[in-house]
């Protein structure tokens, strides 16, 4: 009909669409059923990310960092550390631990050697050494040793009877032959000796004594990107007064000495709330930082945790995340370089492991940290109880190093004990100083090269593979299989001897050790901690030096 407009067509879908997608609407559909796929048949499969870039950034990077005037590791001056939080803060924190082991950060205001530095995070710090603050919860079932000690965290117990005194082990375990309790023997934990070589050091721990508690403060919980001089944490180490832990500054002192890592240290004076002031071993904590000064900025490094293990368990990371923490370079980085090492380790035969560890390790590096270990007489290494012990893997040489940390139980075993003896729980690790542990010779190993692969630890003894829930050794601790096998192969032999026979010198025939324990004691003095008990625990630490050097003195395979 004239004039009358004519009807609108009415568009198709595929008008609709814009231009370029009609264009290209093949690879989109393609796509669309690629993902529908995947969806339907991988819906409920967890898929791991691998980071593979080697990016030296670190992601968490300082913002803030407060200089001060005193370099707080500087063991010249004697330091102060002040924290101060709410009651109901603390009285929450403690209830929780004491329920379920938590340890969570709670609010608190710190003033270092002056400098305040309000709301930073302050935790509890430590395993087997806060077991006093639980009761019977600080043991798998609820056991005790008589008086109420428990065992370190991860030691094993085979089947059997009981304990002197009529305590009992949950579950009818007995300690391993040999090993006695003096009736009565009261502990709270394994926390370490200050100054108490042979014996073991009861911390009575108490929440009434916040100022005795072993503490970790952290610069930057509630404030990211703050540091205080570059630090992120500062680790209040367990004993206080005469009890600051002597044993671990000195080893720490020889260990830096040496030119291995390690954390730097200082003496404080700790005052919480309107307690009274306690002198305190205060030490650099193995974080983000600590991390990128160990490797120059182009490496990784990775803590073992006190609940994990070295075994393999195939290959999706998130099965590691209980047995190691990465430090640093987590946004360019990941623990394929740890599951790639522990799964070679696991598989490998003896000599596999001979011919081709260099590939993997940096042997040198590794026959110091064993021998210093030795040496120092640090039962709770990398195969002790507390898995104390960090891997830094080079992004250049993609090997990896061992390094050591938490030394608050060296100078604690024979102080005969040689480079192919174990150094265990045993020989004086029991209250009553040396001589009450495990029968003296009892932690002698088998000859190198026998009994390969069968969970040998330092000094090839017997015990199961680590990870496989045997006892493990003397006192009953897992082992760890690449120190086992590093010691049980003849071919390692030379270069373990010759840094022990190197590190022997530094640490005791040159007088170091002496030397350093007169220093150390003098700084602690310094923050306070002078008392007769102090100067008892120093000559008692000063006996095992003089001891740990005639003996070795009379090696052979020591001196030559």
């Amino acid at each position: 009909m004239a004039g009358e407009a004519p009807a609108q067509r009415r568009r198709r879908l595929k008008d609709r669409l814009p231009v370029r997608l009609r264009h290209h609407w093949k690879p989109a559909a393609t796509l669309g059923v690629g993902l529908a796929a995947m969806v339907w048949f991988l819906g409920d499969a967890r898929i791991s990310p691998y980071v593979t870039s080697s990016s030296r950034a670190e992601a968490d990077a300082i913002t803030e960092d407060v200089r001060g005037t005193v370099d707080l590791y500087d063991t010249s001056v004697p330091h102060s550390i002040q924290l101060t939080y709410h009651q109901t803060d603390f009285d929450k924190m403690m209830k929780e631990f004491k329920d379920d082991g938590t340890k969570d950060y709670i609010e608190a205001d710190l003033v270092v050697d002056g400098v305040r530095l309000d709301n930073v995070g302050i935790r509890l710090k430590g395993n087997s050494t806060l077991s006093s603050l639980r009761g019977n919860k600080g043991m798998p079932g609820g056991g005790q040793f008589p008086g109420g000690g428990q065992l370190p965290d991860g030691m094993q117990l085979p089947d059997g009877a009981q304990l002197p005194g009529g305590g009992q082990l949950p579950d009818g375990a007995q300690l391993p032959d040999g090993m006695q309790l003096p009736d009565g023997a009261q502990g709270g934990g394994f926390g370490g000796a200050g100054g108490a070589p042979g014996g073991m050091v009861q911390y009575n721990l108490s929440a009434d004594k916040p100022e005795e508690l072993p503490w970790l403060v952290k610069i930057d919980e509630y404030v990211k990107g703050r540091a205080y001089q570059g630090e992120r944490e500062i680790s209040l180490r367990p004993g206080s007064n005469s009890q600051v832990p002597l044993n671990e500054a000195l080893a720490l002192s020889l260990t830096g000495r040496s030119g291995q890592q390690a954390e730097r240290y200082g003496f404080t004076q700790l005052k919480v709330n309107d307690r009274p002031a306690v002198t305190r071993l205060m030490v650099e904590a193995p974080d983000t930082d600590y991390a990128e000064q160990a490797g120059d900025g182009n490496s990784v490094l990775y803590k073992a945790r006190a609940g994990g293990s070295f075994a393999y368990r195939g290959d999706d990371p998130s099965e590691y995340e209980d047995s190691f923490k990465q430090l640093n370079k987590k946004g360019s980085q990941d623990l394929e370089p740890v599951m790639k090492l522990v799964k070679w380790v696991d598989g490998a035969s003896d000599e596999e492991f001979a011919r081709d560890l260099d590939k993997y390790v940096d042997v040198e590096s590794l026959a110091s940290y064993v021998a210093a270990q030795n040496l120092l007489l640090n039962f709770d290494d990398m195969a002790g109880p507390g898995k104390n012990y960090l891997l830094r893997y080079d992004l250049d040489t993609k090997k990896f190093s061992v390094l050591g940390w938490d030394y608050n139980l060296t100078f604690s075993g024979d102080a005969t004990a040689g480079p192919d003896d174990s150094i265990s729980m045993g020989g004086g690790m029991m209250p009553g100083g040396q001589g009450q542990g495990m029968p003296q010779g009892q932690n002698q190993g088998v000859p190198r090269g026998q009994g390969q692969g069968q969970g040998q630890g330092q000094g090839r003894s017997q015990g199961a593979p680590d990870g496989k829930g045997g006892p493990g050794g003397p006192g009953g601790f897992a082992q760890h299989a690449l120190k086992t096998k590093f010691l049980a192969a003849d071919a390692f032999d030379g270069v373990y001897k010759k840094a022990y026979r190197e590190l022997y010198e530094e640490f005791y025939g040159s007088g170091a050790a002496s030397q350093q324990l007169d220093a150390v004691a003098q700084q602690a003095r310094a923050a306070g901690a002078g008392s007769t008990e102090l100067d008892a625990a120093v000559a008692k630490l000063a006996g095992t030096v003089t001891d740990r050097t005639a003996a070795l003195a009379k090696d052979e395979a020591v001196t030559g």
